[in-house]
């Protein structure tokens, strides 16, 4: 053989062992690629799991202060309503007080305006009561909805363990 064709032997193994290495290592890193690609499905499964998981913690413990705040709410009507009662009461008696001055024989002696003023003090009674009991379901209902807010604030912020 010439030296020539002894090259080109040599030249021909040597390109068929590097194509046989390059298969070799390509097998390889396709192994490598294939359990990597394997350990991020998983992990990106994992992941999805506990963000579910997280989010469900979260929307109970919202929907649990969601209840409360409902109870509490019926409770304040309640406390309402027999505030309510109370303040029917009063005014029915500040009515037969305003009435009684008025059919005071004395008291109708003493002119119109002694009766103008009972009549006056009754009405104004009556309209500082009921405004007192607006302004007590507002207040409630506002106490009710920031505690609320505060302890689904805190619930959602906690991380679950």
């Amino acid at each position: 053989m010439t030296p020539g064709q002894i090259l080109s032997v040599i030249l021909l193994s040597v390109a068929i062992a590097a194509g046989g290495t390059w298969r070799v290592q390509g097998y390889r890193y396709g192994e490598q690629l294939e359990k990597i690609e394997r350990n991020h499905a998983v992990a990106l499964k994992d992941a999805g799991e506990a963000a579910r998981k997280e989010e469900q913690r979260r929307q109970t413990a919202v929907n649990k202060e969601a209840d409360d705040a409902r109870e509490q709410n019926k409770a304040a009507a309640v406390d309402a309503g027999a505030a309510d009662a109370v303040g029917d009461r009063l005014r029915v008696e500040a009515d037969k007080f305003a009435a009684h001055a008025c059919g005071d024989p004395g008291v109708t002696q003493r002119g119109a305006s002694a009766t103008r003023a009972a009549m006056v003090l009754s009405d104004l009674l009556q309209r500082a009561d009921k405004r007192a009991g607006e302004l007590a379901v507002a207040y409630d209902r506002a106490r009710i909805a920031g505690l609320v807010c505060e302890r689904s604030y805190d619930a959602v912020r906690s991380v679950s363990r």
